[in-house]
């Protein structure tokens, strides 16, 4: 079994992922993930790790995402549980249902960090200190902007966490804020 450690697993990341906007989404996710087990009294590192591998394979197997990802966390020794975290975040190509709330918040949130930071990329400041949640509902409303956003996915993911969708985007924000220079934000 591998070590559960943030070093581990950003080392496996960067051995299959070289672009700098894929090791910026998983930093995001990370921190996002991170942020919510904070909130929910969960183990930050465990959740972080999952955040931080949930795309591994999407770099070089983009089509068989995610399923190549997990089986490269099992090859290498991750538990069951980190696996099913990285499957459930694609539950739509899966098959795996998030059934736990690790599982729900990394379903809800993927997605939603790239939509942030998005909005926050074409602000005057580009910046997430002074982005606001009406800021992000405004810019979720224009179906041109961030096409590539799924925003049923996030909306499903919001129910899913019984969260609604304003609360979910402002939790988002602030888990963003303290690494927003990683992001090349700010």
């Amino acid at each position: 079994m591998v070590e559960l450690t943030r070093e581990a697993a950003y080392d496996l990341l960067a051995m299959h992922n070289r672009d700098e906007s894929h090791i910026k989404h998983a930093l995001a996710v990370e921190a996002a993930m991170k942020y919510f087990a904070r909130l929910y009294g969960e183990d930050e590192n465990l959740w972080g790790i999952v955040g931080l591998l949930h795309d591994l394979d999407w770099e070089e197997c983009p089509e068989e995402h995610p399923k190549r990802g997990a089986e490269w966390l099992r090859e290498v020794g991750y538990p069951d549980y980190v696996v099913r975290g990285v499957l459930a975040h694609a539950w739509e190509i899966t098959g795996v249902e998030p059934d736990n709330l690790m599982e729900k918040v990394i379903y809800a949130i993927d997605e939603l960090t790239g939509f942030v930071i998005a909005v926050a990329l074409v602000r005057p400041s580009r910046s997430l200190s002074d982005l606001t949640t009406k800021s992000v509902m405004k810019k979720w409303k224009d179906k041109a902007f961030a096409k590539g956003v799924n925003r049923e996915v996030i909306q499903k993911g919001a129910g899913l966490l019984d969260m609604p969708l304003n609360e979910l985007i402002d939790h988002v924000i602030k888990a963003l804020r303290p690494i927003e220079r990683e992001l090349g934000l700010g």
